[in-house]
């Protein structure tokens, strides 16, 4: 794997493990009235998607590996853009439900190239 390429997995799972850490213990009724994290947690989905982003401009074929990866820049840019229809439980539902499937993933890509 290219140092590039795996910079881009690499910052997607820093963010996912920030993101993780962020809301440890919580439950979406303190993720609702935190605004703070709210802004921490919706940061790091950015940044999940912009390394996404980057990884299909450097290795399409990594990017395909990796389930869902349409959606998950699309759910970027609702964050960066669609600021005013963002609900709060789908954002907890994608930590709940579909990023620890992420989170897998690239592990597993990393430690493929070691």
């Amino acid at each position: 794997m290219q140092l590039e390429v795996r910079k881009h997995v690499s910052d997607a799972l820093s963010a996912i493990e920030r993101a993780l850490r962020f809301t440890k213990g919580k439950t979406l009724d303190d993720y609702r009235a935190d605004e703070l994290l709210r802004a921490a947690v919706e940061r790091q989905f950015v940044t999940i998607g912009e390394a996404l982003v980057r990884l299909r401009d450097r290795s399409p074929a990594t990017l395909t590996r990796i389930t869902n990866h349409q959606r998950i820049i699309r759910f970027r840019n609702i964050v960066v853009h669609g600021y005013d229809v963002l609900a709060h439980e789908t954002v907890w539902d994608i930590l709940q439900q579909h990023i620890p499937l992420l989170r897998s993933e690239l592990v597993r890509l990393l430690d493929e190239n070691g």
